[in-house]
């Protein structure tokens, strides 16, 4: 983390970085082009990019353990496209839900997200809340969103066009203090609760829903429990960033090749593997042609492809369980 806050076209050290941090509540002597560039550019990117690479890889966690399809991710039932969709509505309306200027393309992409989650829910929920129809519905519903905003595409101008595609690509650069409150709150609030359910994750990824009812667990309402945790972290961050949707199906394969499969470990664990993966890619993304910035979406499926299909291509079928 320290050394991401060094990466970058001002050239900062370790110890002007420490400093910088340092004066903040303390009465040091830095410069205000350092302490600016530390505390009003680089931090916040930094932290924003730890609480969403955690956020959204303990999502795609549970998503896999609800399931039990290892394949599966946040953005499989639809919640990228839905976002996707309300950022473009905004953007092509010049308005939205609430509030003004970027709050527009903020609320709407949240908003749309959790229509898209409780729609995906609502079908499911028609047959059981099983995992095949969660899978199934939310293919159905993304596949949906996807054409919608390829219509708002279509007629938008070439400057809203531009707009949104950029919003599509995922990045930390709109990064502020207040984005990083709003996330570190939801996850504060749900991280605990998806940890009540670690044990009913661990036994229904082992057995079927028959066999895991006939052990006390009621399974339809620990899946919906869990769906509607895991799309609220989901969408409240890309909401802000964007899709960034790979690490929701690279850091908690990651992490089972590290810890195993006991979600009591893997939980905690997939949020670190997350944070690293999007803190690596981004300085990856500022580093590649400088002063370029890549974005986050694109760089890290470059980064977490690889790794992947390493983890496929190695590891016995036992890995997944």
């Amino acid at each position: 983390m320290t050394f991401a806050v060094t990466v970058g076209a001002a050239e900062l050290g370790m110890k002007d970085v420490f400093f910088a941090i340092i004066a903040r509540f303390f009465s040091l002597d830095v410069s205000d082009f350092t302490y600016g560039v530390v505390w009003h550019l680089r931090l916040p990117r930094l932290i924003l990019g730890v609480v969403a690479g955690a956020g959204l890889a303990v999502s795609g966690c549970v998503m896999q353990g609800i399931t039990r399809n290892p394949l599966v991710s946040p953005f499989t039932i639809g919640i990228s496209s839905a976002a996707a969709f309300g950022a473009s509505l905004a953007i092509f309306l010049g308005t939205g839900l609430a509030g003004g200027g970027q709050l527009f393309v903020v609320a709407n992409a949240f908003v749309f997200a959790l229509i898209c989650a409780f729609t995906v829910f609502g079908l499911a929920n028609l047959r059981g809340s099983s995992p095949e129809t969660l899978v199934l519905a939310g293919i159905a519903i993304s596949y949906l969103f996807s054409a919608l905003a390829a219509v708002l595409q279509f007629f938008a101008s070439e400057e809203k066009l531009m707009a949104m595609v950029h919003w599509s690509f995922g990045s930390l650069t709109n990064s502020g203090w207040d984005s990083i409150a709003i996330i570190s709150f939801t996850m504060l609030f749900t991280f605990p609760a998806l940890m009540k359910y670690s044990w009913d994750l661990n036994t229904m990824m082992l057995v079927d829903d028959e066999t895991a009812k006939s052990l006390g667990i009621h399974t339809s309402r620990v899946r919906t429990t869990l769906l509607i945790l895991s799309s609220l972290i989901t969408a409240t961050i890309i909401s802000f960033t964007g899709v960034i949707g790979f690490v929701g199906l690279v850091a908690p394969h990651v992490t089972r090749f590290i810890l195993g499969g006991d979600h009591r470990f893997l939980l905690p664990g997939t949020c670190i593997a997350g944070s690293i993966l999007v803190i690596a890619a981004d300085i990856a993304g500022r580093c590649l042609i400088p002063p370029i910035v890549f974005p986050l979406g694109v760089v890290i499926s470059f980064v977490g492809v690889p790794m992947f299909v390493y983890l496929l291509m190695t590891e016995k079928e036992e890995f997944w369980k």
